[in-house]
């Protein structure tokens, strides 16, 4: 499928932070939208506030989902589970949208829902980002949009409070689909932010740094966000350290292959985290 021209690259001070992400995984490509641009229209793309308002636009993206299930697994699955499928396939990529810049360039973009757009068969992310957040000594903080804060603590709560705006309306969206309370969605959102940047940091071989960073901005008590980072470590077979997190919600893959829980599923003991950690001989 062609490329809509629209989509060409603005400069932006966060898109050299996408650039960087696609490096890394191409699966995954985010652009900046020119202030003039039309948003994406064609065939495949959703808007997230067309995913907020839990229409038309929610059900033909969880269609998706349904035929994924149905032709990966041989059977159907519930309803909350396909909506929990389709979460997750919307808000991991999202919330790299505002966790990248911030790890790489410490650059925070304010996405709200009506100024980000998915096509998820191509993998790509067209956004607009009105503002970002910076600290005093960026070179970007006299560009137009630039907010400078003081310190690394408020840059990181401009993250949560980025992605919380951001993922809020569509938490409303797919909520009355997903059988969840409102913990439980946040939850998920939580497990978004950390799991997403987690791995692309180690892709980017900052493994590391991004765990320690992550438990810095997710303490434990920034609502609405629920619980910490959740890392530790386990010990593999040969005394190694083996890094490790325990989820704040379950994604329900369990409802599908009950005997293959993801490694990192509240379900999953730690012999089996081991195992699973542990690379073959």
């Amino acid at each position: 499928m062609a490329v809509p021209a629209l989509l060409a690259a603005a400069p932006s001070p966060v898109a050299p932070a996408y650039a960087r992400l696609t490096e890394v995984f191409p699966g995954l490509r985010a652009e900046v939208l020119a202030d003039d641009a039309g948003a994406p229209s064609d065939s495949g793309w959703v808007s997230a506030s067309g995913l907020a308002a839990g229409g038309a636009a929610l059900d033909a993206f969880l269609a998706f989902d349904e035929a994924q299930v149905l032709r990966d697994y041989g059977t159907r699955a519930r309803p909350d589970v396909v909506a929990s499928f389709g979460l997750h396939r919307y808000a991991w990529p999202a919330c790299l949208l505002v966790t990248v810049p911030w790890f790489l360039d410490r650059r925070v973009p304010r996405i709200p829902a009506e100024g980000v757009f998915f096509h998820r068969a191509l993998g790509r992310l067209a956004v607009r980002t009105p503002s970002f957040a910076c600290l005093p000594d960026d070179p970007a903080a006299a560009l137009p949009g630039a907010r400078v804060v003081p310190d690394e603590a408020a840059l990181r709560s401009e993250a949560l409070a980025a992605v919380a705006e951001h993922l809020g309306p569509v938490l409303d969206g797919f909520g009355p689909r997903m059988r969840r309370g409102r913990r439980a969605l946040w939850g998920m959102a939580t497990d978004e932010v950390v799991e997403g940047l987690w791995y692309i940091a180690h892709l980017l071989g900052e493994e590391r740094r991004a765990m320690a960073e992550l438990e810095l901005l997710l303490p434990g008590t920034v609502k609405p966000y629920v619980g910490t980072a959740g890392f530790r470590e386990l010990t593999g077979p040969n005394g190694e350290s083996l890094p490790t997190r325990d989820r704040a919600s379950c994604c329900l893959f369990y409802t599908l292959r009950p005997e293959d829980t993801c490694v990192t599923c509240p379900r999953t003991c730690d012999a089996e985290r081991v195992r699973k950690l542990t690379p073959a001989p």
